[in-house]
């Protein structure tokens, strides 16, 4: 509840937690029968029960209470291209009663932390909200939604102790690729129908989250074309998440990650990114720069990568400096909860006595000066204007003029080698989900691997994971011979 409220004060939605997250939420301990139902986990019954012995009057208490709670899982104005029809959240319960072994990793375990951040995930995507995975775990990073210290919000009247106690123990933020499994996870749990399909308008479809990361980058808006029509010839545009070709359940697509990919490849195929062709073109840009400032009198605003790579190279330095100093000074261990009553007292007096002691710290590494009041969340990591704070000036409305040319009514890429590694698929049971990407990484050109950790960097996730999809974007456009004949269109 503390979660869903902290995102609403943050912009969501408001009926994200009533209409869309509080269903998953009841839903969650149906299946996993801690609550709304006849045949609950805990009970004797469930316990003595040998699994295979009379599977009939457990599955049948179980789809009992199912029927009588599948109606309200969502309202009732909901229509079927958005939520589902009735008859398909029915279907998904029967269709688990009609299994009497029951799900032991989900239902042996309460709801954890790293839990709480994926049913959210879900709900978010469920209801087209604005935000992404990675904004979610930066938010939970930075405190804005409780995580690391949400024991704080818990009521007085909860006395938790011993196993319990461990839930909001919390030491780190899970990664990106470990909650995005959880999520995945969840959804097959909870045994979801397809999603409701995302629009182009929508925040989360690439074209808008494009325009996003393209500002956030500081990278001219005339890069956005040349990124929604990758975007369409690689067959991205539609990103709803339906059952996959492999299994029959909803796929959560990395909309931030996919995004992300889409403008490393959109500038690959632009300026090269070999060490060798995107300087040229610097050069080419700092040419047309001062012939324009001879013609006319005064700047050009013709793109120069070298120019933007020394500028963003300096941001990012100070941006990972100041995320390494809050980490530093951030309270990992906490002591919320004790592990038992009979050391209440004891951990109660150490945590008073830590609380002073970092009070006056503080005071002492201020000098005594009043705190400024932390700022506000934002979506984007950098600020680029004229404006008081920002990190740089805005190269947005510089144009693309020594990157591209005008051929007939065409615009074509000045650049016309695109360099790949091999694009052999890589089957992750046997060598690893990063393998492919790994084992390239050392060979990567300088100014390609500086831009995949620049990105990486925005949406905290690893390179190695960035550059997988890099290369899924790749096969898509360029591993076939038709797709071959759309590269030669495209430049």
């Amino acid at each position: 509840m503390r979660q869903a409220a902290a995102l609403i004060d943050l912009g969501v939605a408001p009926s994200f937690k009533d209409d869309v997250l509080w269903p998953l939420w009841r839903r969650f301990l149906q299946m996993s029968r801690q609550a709304y139902t006849n045949n609950p986990v805990r009970s004797a019954k469930f316990k003595v029960q040998a699994v295979d012995s009379e599977p009939g009057s457990a599955a049948e208490s179980s789809c009992l209470s199912a029927s009588e709670t599948d109606g309200e899982m969502w309202p009732s104005d909901r229509s079927p291209s958005q939520a589902g029809s009735h008859s398909d959240w029915s279907t998904g319960s029967q269709g688990s009663c009609a299994s009497p072994r029951p799900r032991r990793k989900w239902q042996r375990g309460a709801m954890s932390m790293a839990k709480t951040l994926a049913l959210i995930h879900v709900a978010l995507v469920w209801s087209r909200q604005a935000l992404t995975l990675s904004d979610l775990l930066r938010l939970a990073n930075d405190g804005a939604v409780p995580y690391v210290h949400a024991y704080r919000d818990l009521p007085e009247e909860m006395k938790l102790d011993g196993a319990e106690a461990l839930i909001f123990t919390v030491q780190s933020i899970p990664t990106y690729r470990a909650l995005h499994r959880e999520a995945q996870t969840l959804v097959g749990f909870l045994q979801l129908p397809a999603f409701p399909r995302i629009r182009r308008q929508d925040p989360l479809h690439p074209a808008m989250l494009g325009l996003r990361y393209l500002a956030d980058a500081n990278l001219p808006d005339e890069l956005h074309p040349w990124l929604y029509e990758l975007m369409e010839r690689s067959g991205m545009a539609d990103v709803t998440c339906g059952p996959s070709e492999a299994s029959s359940r909803p796929v959560l697509p990395q909309y931030d990650v996919r995004t992300a990919a889409l403008a490393v490849v959109t500038l690959k195929l632009l300026f090269g990114l070999d060490d060798h062709t995107e300087w040229d073109l610097s050069n080419a840009a700092s040419d047309l720069v001062t012939g324009k400032q001879a013609a006319r009198g005064h700047p050009g605003t013709v793109f120069s990568l070298r120019r933007w790579y020394r500028l963003l190279h300096a941001a990012k330095l100070r941006k990972q400096r100041a995320r390494d100093s809050a980490t530093a000074r951030k309270q990992w261990k906490a002591t919320p909860l004790y592990p038992s009553r009979k050391l209440k007292s004891v951990v109660l007096k150490k945590r008073r006595v830590a609380e002073q002691l970092a009070l006056c710290l503080e005071k002492f590494s201020r000098g005594g000066a009043p705190r400024a009041p932390p700022a506000a969340p934002s979506s984007l990591t950098f600020c680029w204007g004229t404006a008081d704070g920002a990190d740089g000036p805005s190269l947005r409305d510089s144009n693309l003029d020594a990157a591209v040319t005008q051929k007939g009514q065409v615009l074509t890429p000045v650049n016309t080698v695109y360099w790949h590694p091999q694009l052999a698929t890589c089957n992750s049971r046997k060598c690893g989900s990063l393998c492919a990407a790994a084992a390239v990484e050392a060979t990567l050109p300088r100014s390609f691997l500086w831009l995949l950790q620049f990105f990486s960097f925005l949406l905290q996730v690893s390179p190695t994971h960035l550059h997988q999809e890099v290369m899924n974007i790749e096969r898509r456009v360029f591993a076939t011979k038709a797709a071959q004949a759309n590269r030669t269109e495209l430049i």
